[in-house]
């Protein structure tokens, strides 16, 4: 999902260590050199900065810097109580870059898709949560299927054709990307899998727009998956996305169907009869999305599909006959 504009940010105070006029004290960030410090001041500080940048969820990422520098995880921190200055000013130091927005994901220099960690930063789109509800219907549409053949269009990182490789090991898996700032996080996470003792997933360096392509697949995939961009060309968007997401990656035309329409036709040829093919698409896509789908006679079974929110998030549909 890419998340629309939407909060505004709010002026940040600087707390002082006393008030003259109260007597209070407010708990500060500064340890006095060699003085530990408790952690919650740290993460409550950081939440402050993050909420005044306009961050969505401040205390989340608060809490994860944290835990990132620390080495732990989030639900851990509370075995941590007291840090030492150098731990609170690289957890500034991180924070200063999230409250730039700068996504978690690159300042962490990885992403998460299901049971895949992969490498991702400037030049290449950032997988996003709700994607993994498209890989659990591919898995489960695939579940019965000896040694699936399995297509990733506009593939990016690599994230989902791997979590498909991961997942299914006995897959034949191939992944579809254009651009050339993405392919070198591409290869560089289909080659730290296979590093890692995984099946090789086959990289076809082409754009879906093209004719002709793949012709060696058709008729012979048993899954097509794909995560397009997808945005209608100028929706606003949160400056995580504007700024960090390469513009190709997020926009889809003036409908934000434009790679949409190839990806079915495509999908329509390479398709064995039974296969299943999924298409993540923009949330005002609900009905035109799945309209694309059925004026195609070779795909039947179209269904829509909400993300965790509740609103529409992708499509999929199988290979029929030709009647």
């Amino acid at each position: 999902m890419i998340p629309r504009s939407g909060d505004a940010p709010v002026t940040c105070g600087v707390p002082a260590p006393r008030s003259r006029d109260t007597g209070r004290v407010t708990e500060t960030t500064t340890p006095a050199a060699g003085s530990r410090l408790p952690l919650r001041v740290a993460i409550a500080e950081a939440e402050r900065t993050l909420a005044a940048a306009g961050v969505a969820s401040p205390r989340v990422d608060a809490e994860l810097l944290a835990a990132h520098v620390l080495g732990s995880s989030r639900s851990t921190l509370l075995m941590t109580p007291l840090v030492d200055p150098p731990v609170v000013e690289r957890l500034q130091a991180l924070v200063a870059r999230r409250a730039t927005r700068e996504p978690l994901q690159h300042i962490f220099g990885t992403a998460v898709l299901g049971p895949v960690e992969v490498a991702v930063g400037p030049g290449v789109f950032t997988p996003r949560p709700e994607t993994e509800l498209l890989l659990e219907w591919g898995l489960a549409a695939i579940r019965d299927v000896r040694s699936p053949r399995v297509l990733d269009l506009c593939t990016g990182s690599g994230a989902l054709a791997l979590a498909f490789a991961v997942s299914r090991p006995d897959a034949e898996v191939h992944a579809l990307e254009a651009d050339p700032s993405a392919l070198s996080w591409t290869r560089r996470n289909l080659d730290a899998h296979v590093a890692a003792g995984g099946r090789p997933v086959t990289l076809h360096v082409a754009d879906v727009r093209w004719t002709d392509l793949l012709i060696e697949l058709e008729g012979a995939v048993d899954l097509v998956v794909c995560n397009p961009p997808y945005v209608p060309d100028g929706t606003p968007v949160p400056p995580e996305v504007e700024r960090w997401d390469p513009p190709g990656a997020v926009f889809g035309g003036p409908d934000g169907t434009e790679i949409i329409q190839a990806v079915v036709r495509g999908a329509s040829g390479w398709l064995r009869h039974g296969g299943h093919l999924a298409i993540e698409h923009d949330d005002t896509h609900g009905e035109t999305v799945p309209a694309l789908l059925r004026r195609r006679r070779t795909l039947g079974e179209v269904t829509e599909h909400d993300d965790l929110t509740g609103r529409p998030r992708f499509v999929t549909a199988r290979r029929v006959p030709c009647p």
